[in-house]
């Protein structure tokens, strides 16, 4: 499965995935995924708004164990970022098959569209519209850089957007969902575990700075006539490098549009996003007035209009304590791959948002990290050894047993 999976969207030049929502490449992954299913004999469906489904029983039967991922990157992103753990749901299936495991329970795996948010700057897109955490006139004021609506993109890709919405029925039938990841980060890497049990997902959110000036010739206008934004961007670069580190937070601007973007013409205009993220609201609260305060403070100083925009934010996932507590009984009783039976599985907080996330607010969730040796994700150089997706796999099918069998 990994070998068929990992040519599918990769760019040539930087070797990494740009496997964005609605594109070709999407549509790759998404025959994929159907040809997984279709496989294992398992019903395939696609939900209302786009996401994936493979069922084994009934999906109207209620209280379904549900695993999976996304199979969508970010720009030059890595193999592992969503696709380990779709792949993983069907290994585990395949393990538990092996066992002769007996389910109890409906089983599926899932494929939620649009996770990153690369392409229309949101992310969790099929996850948020099927929680109802996103409204069907907000998604269809979303945008690409080209300018195409989601509707549109959808559409051309063959799926109704006049379905899109909530779904509470569908989520009402599940009564767990368990999705593994590669740990982004290194928590485990120095415990020296394969695989660890996620405790909550740190609040987030991204905002816009737009810093407005005067376009001008680079090379004729004294620099005292200058109203530059960028000068007032770079200083609130590195505002939000100072807030985050007092705060104990993290903090990056990691996108900038600039108009008219040439090389010898003051920018009229620097847009720039900033991702901020804490371990709890208020330090993040902290961390972002701190640096609206600064990025303010040097515009006015030289001359330049700033709007800063919320455009999206998830306050703080505890995952469910009696789904995680079980979960983490389950590995300990069994042992596994590099672990012994009896040791407790490691518990650790994440500041990446997931579907997990979303859907916590509807249903009961838990998480799997695979150890991440580098600790590097959102890159080509993105990795994780073959043992420890194994352990994953294991350690997945485990907890689908312990869940979903008699």
């Amino acid at each position: 499965m990994w070998r068929e999976l990992l040519p599918v969207g990769r760019h040539p030049d930087s070797g990494g995935y740009r496997r964005y929502a609605w594109t070709g490449a999407d549509a790759e992954c998404r025959a994929w995924f159907r040809a997984q299913a279709e496989a294992r004999g398992l019903t395939y469906e696609v939900d209302r708004n786009g996401n994936q489904w493979a069922w084994l029983g009934d999906p109207l039967a209620g209280d379904a164990v549900v695993t999976g991922s996304h199979l969508d990157s970010v720009p030059d992103g890595g193999a592992f970022d969503g696709p380990l753990g779709v792949v993983s749901s069907f290994a585990a299936l395949d393990e538990l098959r092996r066992r002769g495991a007996q389910f109890t329970r409906p089983v599926a795996v899932t494929n939620f569209g649009d996770e990153e948010g690369a392409r229309f700057g949101l992310a969790c897109v099929g996850s948020r519209l099927s929680a109802g955490q996103l409204t069907v006139e907000a998604a269809h004021r979303l945008r690409d850089g080209d300018g195409i609506t989601l509707p549109q993109a959808m559409e051309a890709a063959g799926h109704d957007p006049g379905t899109i919405g909530p779904d509470p029925e569908r989520l009402a039938r599940i009564g767990a969902f368990v999705e593994l990841h590669v740990e982004q980060g290194r928590a485990l890497d120095l415990t020296g575990d394969p695989v660890g049990i996620a405790s909550a997902i740190w609040p987030h959110g991204r905002w816009r700075f737009d810093f407005r000036g005067e376009a001008n010739h680079a090379g004729t206008t004294r620099l005292a006539d200058r109203r530059d934004p960028m000068l007032t961007y770079a200083e609130t670069v590195l505002a939000a490098r100072r807030e985050a580190e007092l705060a104990g937070a993290v903090a990056t601007f990691g996108k900038v549009a600039v108009e008219p973007n040439g090389v010898n013409a003051i920018p009229s205009l620097v847009r720039g996003w900033l991702d901020s993220r804490a371990a709890d609201q208020d330090r993040l609260d902290a961390v972002v007035d701190g640096i609206e305060r600064a990025a303010r403070g040097h515009a006015e100083r030289a001359g330049i209009d700033l709007d800063v925009v919320r455009e999206s934010f998830t306050p703080v996932v505890e995952f469910e304590h009696a789904l995680r507590d079980e979960i983490g009984k389950i590995l300990a009783e069994r042992g596994g791959p590099a672990r012994d039976a009896g040791r407790a599985v490691p518990v650790l907080g994440t500041g990446a948002g997931h579907d997990a996330g979303i859907l916590s607010a509807s249903v009961p969730t838990a998480m799997l990290f695979v150890r991440n040796p580098t600790g590097i994700s959102h890159s080509p150089a993105e990795h994780a050894a073959e043992d420890d997706c194994v352990a994953g796999v294991i350690a997945l099918a485990d907890v689908l047993e312990g869940l979903a069998c008699r």
